[in-house]
């Protein structure tokens, strides 16, 4: 399997270079999460980083490579997002959700 060296931008990985896998693209997935174990025992917490753009070339455009942004929300995206899927449900007592009356 083919790897990369790639940088982590932001939250505790700021600044540090991991090989990635690459997928059968060529390209480090879209997310990368990192377990990290609790001292106490407990389960887990799991940092989420999202896969963004390096740079882009002058001339061309080009992109230049990859590079993971940390996501503090850490939000599930494993739904597929077709374009006869149905939004997701709001949360009730959500602001702007008007429900009375």
């Amino acid at each position: 399997m083919k790897s990369q060296d790639t940088s982590f931008e932001g939250g505790p990985m700021d600044g540090r270079v991991l090989p990635v896998l690459l997928g059968m693209t060529g390209h480090p997935p879209k997310t990368y999460r990192i377990p990290v174990p609790d001292a106490a025992g407990g389960p887990p917490t799991v940092l989420v980083y999202r896969r963004v753009p390096l740079g882009h070339s002058r001339r061309l455009g080009l992109q230049q490579g990859w590079k993971y942004q940390y996501d503090p929300k850490g939000a599930a995206s494993g739904r597929l997002k077709w374009p006869w899927s149905k939004p997701e449900a709001p949360t009730p007592g959500a602001k702007g959700d008007d429900t009375e009356g």
